[in-house]
């Protein structure tokens, strides 16, 4: 899950299941009690066809809650994103940073690094074609040292450049959950 909407909907397969949460947050479900095998495949099921998947494996469930801090970190903070990711995934999960990017690289095929300037990268679009801030600005809110050195990093991951990117607009960003 990667956005309000992503719970929302996950918060009405377990009522159509009949099945009780203590919460359900970006990524993560708990239930208030273990459901019968039977009730957790169907509940299976009707993720699946809702485009999410039941995380069993743990390393899986790792990778996940990485991907929902970087989300929720790029995509969801009001504060200046000037955060050094290692640092806070690392705090978060209790876990080594290098063990924590080994598994993700291992399972993913990108590296954190490269997961989290893509989510940038689509933040930049969005904020881009609302219109409300200028490319300084955006830079400054979201970490880059430059606009220059947001720019460069722009043009390799879209073959764009953001003022080019304004001009072609809408049908260039993507869903968050499919970066």
């Amino acid at each position: 899950m990667v956005c309000p909407r992503c719970i929302t909907s996950v918060e009405q397969l377990l009522k159509e299941n009949k099945l009780q949460a203590n919460f359900v947050r970006l990524g993560e479900v708990e239930l208030a009690k273990v459901p019968g095998e039977k009730s957790l495949e169907q509940f299976a099921v009707d993720l699946k066809t809702t485009g999410f998947e039941l995380l069993d494996d743990s390393r899986k469930q790792i990778i996940e809650k990485i991907k929902n801090i970087i989300v929720t970190q790029v995509h969801h903070s009001d504060e200046e994103n000037h955060h050094n990711y290692s640092d806070i995934l690392s705090k978060t999960l209790h876990k080594d940073y290098s063990y924590l990017s080994g598994l993700f690289s291992g399972v993913e095929g990108i590296t954190i690094e490269k997961f989290t300037i893509n989510q940038k990268i689509e933040k930049v679009k969005e904020l881009i074609i609302y219109d409300e801030l200028n490319l300084s600005e955006i830079a400054y809110k979201l970490g880059y040292s430059s606009v220059a050195h947001l720019s460069n990093q722009f043009k390799k991951v879209t073959g764009l450049t953001p003022s080019h990117f304004k001009q072609v607009g809408q049908n260039k960003r993507k869903s968050l959950d499919n970066i």
